[in-house]
């Protein structure tokens, strides 16, 4: 075939596949192959080359042809044996090959060197391209100056074939002494031990190898007769290989039945274990602790409950792969002993789901007997609290008699009250346990802790109140010289500044009453005057006060407190006016009787009480 405009990939292709026809046809004593364009246009040498690597007979056909629907013939029975064989063809038929397409024919002889030379090859579990590549890797991994990562560039250098050759067949080769930057020397060499000594066909020239990039298809076909030449070699390494990855086998299924019994004795274990802590497990009765229990029932639930379900079908899975790996190399199935077998796991797994049905029941109906007590015990409690508020508050009302007796029985009664205290603190923590256990209803009681507190308060409001209207009404009643509208007048104002209600004013209480009935002094004197009557106490009682009202306003004869009443009255004037006596609240009487005795103001119409006065002093 001329190479004239010819691309390189087609004139190498041309020349080794060829060669690798002829290597197979002259082993029949066949004429060989010269040119892929004529050569093949009548069939016959398509239908030896066939019958020789398919080392089948493709029967019979027109040996000589003659006529084009001769050599049709001959054709369509080599196409229908290569479909025959599974072989899928493209865009190739009977008339290409006829009329000497070289292009497509290079493709059908590319799929039959696919097929019948390179596909054969296995290396380590990969086929065809792959494990062709992968064979030449790996009996080059020694060589340092060696990386063969594809069927092109890898190999131009010729360290690739030198390797191949030195691996299997060193004492033809001295690889230690080659220069390694002669890639043409390095080629040839390899190319004629190849052909001479070891019987590989040279499919390629070395100008066909040392370029940049060799065609691919080429070098794998030719590589693939050092693959099928050096194999018989390999049997060796193979059986070594076989017998290493037999053990691998044994010891992975020992391995894993090891790791089987290991793994389904934990989970037994695990589940007994759980099934012992309910069966175990005890009630204390209070919410708190059912709902720590449910609490950790339901951990369970989503998290070991979880993994020992994942566990046992992992479990039953390995069980399954290991009786696989055992029966695909034919060896003695695996039998898990008594008490590991997957029907023990299910047994124990339907018991572990009975208790787990039971704990759950026995962790329900504890809080519901919980929330029973709690409502029953609240309510008799809020029921009882009620009726002794009621019963406090009706002796209240019901007060009579003596004001001492009035007394005894509200002190005895602040006394009772006191022990509610308790019930009320009782039912606090009640309602605390019921708002803990999420009870919002309660058909027991119609009282809730806030009802009973503020009526609570309400009692313990109205006796201290009785307590110091009554003992107010005792200190009143010994006020003699005090007259009924003045002591209701001095008990409203103690009340109104009683802003503690504790029956006593402090001081800035006690200035504030004092003032609003118009008794004003100064800070010192105010403070002097509250330490006088609070006696040592920390604040002045009600008696105290009324005491000292009554020193305060207690009748005076003596002509200074008169002169000084009068001054008060008419405001600081030297004179009164009927206007003045009347805002004092002095009676009409009166008023008459002083207009008669005293004497009038010489600068108006008031009465000189100055004058009146110190006629009265001289008299005196």
């Amino acid at each position: 075939m001329s190479s004239a405009g010819t691309p390189a990939w087609i004139a190498t292709q041309h020349k080794a596949f060829i060669r690798w026809t002829n290597s197979h046809l002259e082993a029949r004593n066949i004429d060989p192959v010269k040119s892929l364009k004529t050569d093949f246009c009548d069939g016959v040498k398509l239908i030896q080359l066939l019958e020789i690597i398919g080392n089948e007979s493709l029967g019979r056909y027109v040996v000589r042809p003659k006529l084009r629907v001769q050599k049709a013939e001959n054709m369509n029975t080599a196409l229908d044996f290569i479909r025959r064989r599974g072989i899928q063809l493209y865009n190739i038929g009977a008339e290409d090959i006829m009329d000497g397409n070289v292009k497509l024919i290079l493709g059908l002889l590319w799929t039959l060197i696919l097929r019948f030379t390179i596909d054969e090859i296995n290396a380590e579990g990969f086929t065809a391209k792959e494990g062709l590549l992968l064979w030449c890797q790996r009996k080059t991994a020694l060589y340092d100056d060696v990386n063969i990562v594809d069927f092109t560039s890898s190999w131009n250098n010729g360290l690739a074939f030198c390797a191949l050759l030195d691996r299997h067949r060193p004492d033809l080769i001295d690889y230690d002494t080659l220069d390694k930057t002669d890639h043409k020397g390095n080629v040839a060499l390899a190319l004629k031990i190849a052909s001479e000594h070891v019987g590989i066909p040279q499919l390629l020239d070395v100008e066909d190898v040392c370029v940049p990039k060799p065609d691919e298809r080429s070098i794998m076909t030719y590589v693939a007769y050092w693959f099928h030449a050096f194999s018989a070699m390999d049997k060796i390494e193979t059986a070594g290989r076989r017998v290493e990855k037999f053990v691998e086998v044994i010891t992975s299924a020992y391995d894993m039945e090891t790791s089987y019994e290991k793994r389904i004795k934990a989970l037994i274990d695990a589940i007994k274990r759980q099934i012992q802590q309910w069966e175990s497990t005890e009630f204390s009765g209070t919410y708190l602790d059912a709902k720590e229990k449910r609490q950790t029932f339901f951990a369970y639930k989503a998290g070991a409950k979880r993994n020992w379900t994942a566990e046992k079908t992992d479990i039953a899975s390995m069980l399954g792969n290991i009786k696989t790996k055992l029966a695909t190399y034919h060896l003695r199935d695996y039998n898990p002993p008594e008490g590991l077998r997957l029907v023990d796991l299910d047994a124990y797994w339907k018991q572990l789901l009975a208790a787990e049905g039971i704990q759950s029941k026995r962790i329900n109906d504890a809080i519901r007997d919980i929330k029973l007590r709690l409502r029953r015990t609240f309510a008799d409690t809020a029921n009882d609290l009620s009726e002794k508020l009621s019963s406090l508050s009706l002796t209240v009302a019901s007060l009579d008699g003596e004001l001492h007796e009035q007394l005894d029985r509200v002190k005895n009664a602040e006394k009772h009250l006191e022990t509610s205290r308790n019930l009320v603190d009782l039912l606090k923590k009640l309602e605390e346990d019921c708002n803990e256990a999420n009870i919002e209803e309660n058909d027991y009681t119609v009282f809730s802790y806030d009802d009973l507190n503020y009526e609570y308060g309400l009692t313990r409001d109205v006796l201290t109140k009785k307590l110091a209207f009554i003992e107010n009404q005792i200190v009143a009643r010994s006020m003699t010289n005090l007259t009924p509208i003045q002591l209701e007048e001095f008990e409203s104002v103690f009340r109104h500044f009683d802003r503690g209600e504790s029956n006593s004013l402090q001081e800035p209480e006690f200035s504030a009453a004092l003032a609003s009935l118009g008794l004003v002094f100064s800070g010192d004197e105010m403070h002097d005057i509250f330490d006088e009557v609070r006696e040592g106490n920390s604040a002045v009682s009600f008696e105290q006060f009324i005491h000292f009202m009554v020193d305060m306003t207690e009748d005076q004869n003596t002509a200074e407190q008169v002169f000084q009443s009068f001054m008060e009255i008419a405001d600081g004037k030297p004179y009164l006016t009927e206007i003045d006596l009347r805002q004092s609240l002095v009676s009409e009487t009166m008023i008459d009787e002083l207009s008669k005795i005293m004497p009038r103001a010489a600068d108006s119409d008031g009465l000189d009480y100055v004058k009146y006065m110190e006629k009265l002093c001289l008299n005196e």
